[in-house]
């Protein structure tokens, strides 16, 4: 037998001298991973915040010229409002600030300054005050995206004329409106108050917001009573055996399911055996529903395990029945942890993409849904159709939808952590 005593003092504190030198050194390696592991993950994501704002930012303003345009009534008569010659009066008013074209040519070229929805602003405020034929009037309308570009300075002026769409001619005449003063870069509110458009500078999200919450909006409505309840059967009503085992297992599963498998699901099932309308934010909220519902069940459960059984106990002990036990004391204590698992899942159903595009919701759609029955698109979906758009105008408008995605899930997610805050109970 080893005899302690007779070790000596020196090598024993020598000993665990050395053992908490290794310890200390372990402990400071783990937390310069921890840290090395943050730090990178910050600069991912500074570095995608800065690539959006750097190249999105440019859409939150469009470029506009204001001209006084005198409304003919050769080119419009009252009578016929509605199709009446508003390209003509703008070319004309346009006109003035050039003298020197004329030819049919480069009228044509002189009119592409303008947006192709520029006639119909004018149009519509005509029509919504017809005492304004045979008046001037001074009339703001958006440049074509050729032009915002070059206001915009993403087009190199000083580079070789056959490497850009616009002529030095072109630039000419648009530096002439320049110093007459009538060019300006307003806030695009058109951004949001549009809906799609083939031509970029008149694209909006307007059709895909309204249609991103009409899906969410069914979801909520389907998943939330309907996880809610399935969570309080299961952890408060049901009996513990395999079946329940089995249920518990299926549940975790399904929420580890890629999203692209309910969306193969709902084309199968709402499109090809209900008939259900393609593209309608129903289909989708349902769709999304399915994904979300999973998420739900188990934030729920974990909020009602999270009660003390003390609570539990209490309630049986004066009398109270199973039914007002979970309903009456336990779930309005759990509905704090509930709610927010309950945000966070329609957060991410917000983000969604796969499954949308496989139920159409990534159609070409020109006005917001009035209903959910209504063809629509939402956010994700409406930023992969911009993203797949060849005009140039269309890559800044999807940093800035991304942009507009983000701040939504940042704001879902911020309720979600000022309720948990602020209701949840310390035990």
């Amino acid at each position: 037998m080893t005899d302690i005593s007779a070790t000596p003092p020196s090598s024993i504190a020598s000993s665990g001298s050395a053992l908490m030198k290794k310890r200390n050194r372990h402990q400071t390696m783990l937390q310069g991973l921890g840290i090395a592991a943050i730090s990178f993950a910050a600069i991912m994501l500074f570095i995608l915040i800065a690539s959006l704002v750097s190249s999105g930012y440019k859409a939150f303003t469009q470029t506009h010229i204001q001209v006084e345009v005198f409304v003919d009534p050769e080119e419009i008569p009252v009578d016929g409002l509605p199709r009446g010659g508003f390209d003509d009066v703008l070319l004309a008013s346009l006109q003035q600030y050039f003298p020197d074209v004329e030819g049919r040519a480069d009228l044509r070229k002189l009119e592409t300054i303008l947006s192709n929805g520029a006639q119909f602003r004018l149009r519509d405020q005509v029509v919504e005050n017809p005492d304004l034929i045979g008046q001037t009037i001074s009339v703001t309308v958006p440049t074509s995206d050729d032009y915002d570009q070059l206001a915009k300075g993403m087009v190199d002026r000083d580079s070789p004329e056959n490497q850009r769409k616009l002529s030095d001619r072109q630039i000419g005449w648009f530096e002439t409106l320049e110093e007459a003063g009538v060019i300006t870069q307003p806030i695009n509110w058109a951004l949001l108050t549009n809906a799609d458009s083939r031509f970029p500078e008149l694209a909006g999200l307007k059709g895909a917001l309204v249609g991103s919450f009409w899906a969410l909006l069914v979801c909520f409505l389907i998943s939330f009573p309907l996880g809610i309840g399935a969570a309080i059967y299961l952890e408060e009503f049901a009996s513990k055996n395999k079946w329940s085992d089995i249920i518990e297992v299926n549940i975790n599963n399904l929420a580890a399911v890629p999203s692209i498998v309910f969306g193969l699901l709902a084309l199968a099932v709402f499109l090809g055996w209900f008939g259900m309308p393609r593209s309608a934010p129903l289909v989708g909220g349902m769709t999304l529903a399915l994904m979300t519902m999973p998420t739900i069940i188990i934030a729920t459960r974990a909020a009602l395990k999270a009660v003390p059984p003390s609570i539990r106990e209490a309630a049986l002990g004066v009398g109270a029945s199973k039914h007002q036990v979970v309903f009456s004391h336990v779930l309005p204590l759990a509905m704090p942890g509930i709610l927010t698992g309950t945000i966070i899942g329609l957060a991410q159903a917000l983000g969604e993409t796969a499954p949308l595009l496989l139920i159409g919701m990534n159609a070409f759609i020109t006005s917001a849904p009035g209903s959910p029955l209504d063809s629509a698109t939402a956010l994700p979906t409406q930023i992969f159709i911009w993203a797949d758009s060849p005009e140039r105008g269309f890559v800044s408008r999807t940093s800035a939808a991304i942009l507009v995605l983000l701040t939504f899930l940042i704001a879902m997610n911020a309720i979600a952590i000022f309720l948990r805050s602020k209701f949840e109970r310390k035990w």
